[in-house]
């Protein structure tokens, strides 16, 4: 392990006696953040041993049929709905609420989601990408990070006029009709689109990747070689499971972005009282105080220090990314836009792949289901415009 892995694991340990040493939190326990910054590192290991990208797999299936990486996240959501719904049934876990993933069908919902689909393609990552890619040193995908941030805030100062736009109450389907008919509802659309998407898969663009556990994986493989997909697709959904239960809520991503986003234009004299969402109580809480007491930033730092200390592990960590496309400044201009695009999207759709897709969908959220559709074709919309910037 190199220098950047030691590196990685004295922070992790510095930030758990920080944690421990934490005073208790309103409607925390000692623990929460504690355990979520643990539940955040096997997310990030998880998520770079497994590769485990949502950009990549549209991108995949769109250009070339290949539907593995669309397998993969169905049997993600399959999982995650069946482990969701007794904890979610019940309301109440270790003494707190337990709520799922819900927000309203809305226009801006809808927008926000075709807009997040491009930058996801023209940034090559999504959310949770820019966090374990960036962590094994790729600069351009750091550089997205930086951008998202910046998106994210922007579509925090505009959300109310968005918000103004046309929008339904939000729908989910197990506080409609109950747990009994909502799981296995779901359950069956999934298999449904499993089946529909197997017909469409061409198994020789898949190539040799693993799907499953391959023959002859080893417990050195595990460490040093990339994880099948199934695998990183069932631990995700075990780790989004272990958040629920730690944090009340499911797993999510960008609200952190926008936080850091809003810290950092504070600190050059924006004032927070000019904005209706910044004025609200969690919001300027949140403003005041460390980004160590809030609990997604705990897991994003958790997730980027995790996925490092895998790739120094296995020897995988490496400075890389191409930044100058075509030996001009299209690489850094794409990056840019791709950056501003996800986080301006992510804040009016109310999540990203993780919060709204991944969170939404878990949690019978109609919402979830929503915002795949519509960044989908953003997705199809990304990949033609990487062409004219002539990136990969």
């Amino acid at each position: 392990m190199n220098r950047i892995g030691y590196l990685a694991a004295g922070i992790i340990v510095a930030l758990f006696i920080y944690l421990y040493q934490q005073p208790v939190q309103e409607d925390q326990s000692q623990w929460t953040n504690f355990g979520l910054f643990a539940i955040a590192l096997g997310m990030g290991v998880t998520l770079f041993k497994g590769m485990f990208g949502f950009t990549g797999a549209y991108a995949a299936a769109l250009e070339r049929r290949d539907m593995s990486g669309v397998f993969a996240q169905i049997l993600m959501l399959a999982l995650a709905t069946m482990l969701f719904a007794p904890i979610l049934a019940m309301g109440y876990v270790f003494d707190h609420e337990v709520v799922g993933a819900t927000a309203s069908l809305s226009v801006a919902l809808a927008i926000g989601a075709f807009v997040f689909g491009i930058g996801m393609q023209l940034g090559g990552s999504c959310a949770s990408g820019t966090l374990f890619v960036g962590a094994g040193g790729n600069r351009r995908t750091l550089l997205v990070l930086v951008f998202f941030c910046i998106g994210a805030f922007l579509g925090s100062l505009h959300l109310s006029g968005w918000k103004a736009l046309p929008s339904m109450e939000p729908i989910d389907l197990a506080d409609e009709y109950g747990w009994e008919i909502a799981l296995p509802a779901q359950l069956l659309v999934l298999a449904v689109l499993y089946m529909l998407f197997s017909f469409l898969h061409d198994k020789s663009a898949t190539g040799a990747k693993a799907l499953w556990w391959p023959k002859g994986f080893s417990w050195n493989a595990l460490v040093y070689d990339t994880w099948p997909l199934m695998l990183g697709a069932g631990l995700l959904a075990v780790f989004n499971w272990l958040t629920l239960l730690v944090a009340g809520h499911p797993w999510s991503i960008t609200w952190a972005f926008s936080l850091w986003g809003a810290k950092t234009a504070a600190l050059f004299g924006w004032a927070p009282e000019s904005s209706d969402f910044w004025s609200g109580e969690f919001q300027s809480n949140a403003l005041q105080q460390s980004v160590l007491q809030d609990e997604t930033s705990i897991m994003n730092i958790g997730i980027f220090l995790g996925a490092t200390l895998a790739a120094c592990v296995a020897k995988k960590f490496k400075v890389s990314g191409t930044i100058y496309g075509a030996g001009s400044m299209s690489g850094v201009f794409s990056a840019v836009i791709a950056g501003i695009l996800m986080g301006y999207g992510a804040r009016l759709a109310s999540g990203c792949n993780i919060g709204a897709f991944f969170g939404g969908i878990s949690s019978t959220s109609l919402h979830g289901w929503m915002w795949i559709l519509c960044a989908v074709p953003g997705c199809w919309l990304g990949l033609k415009i990487n062409k004219w910037f002539k990136l990969g």
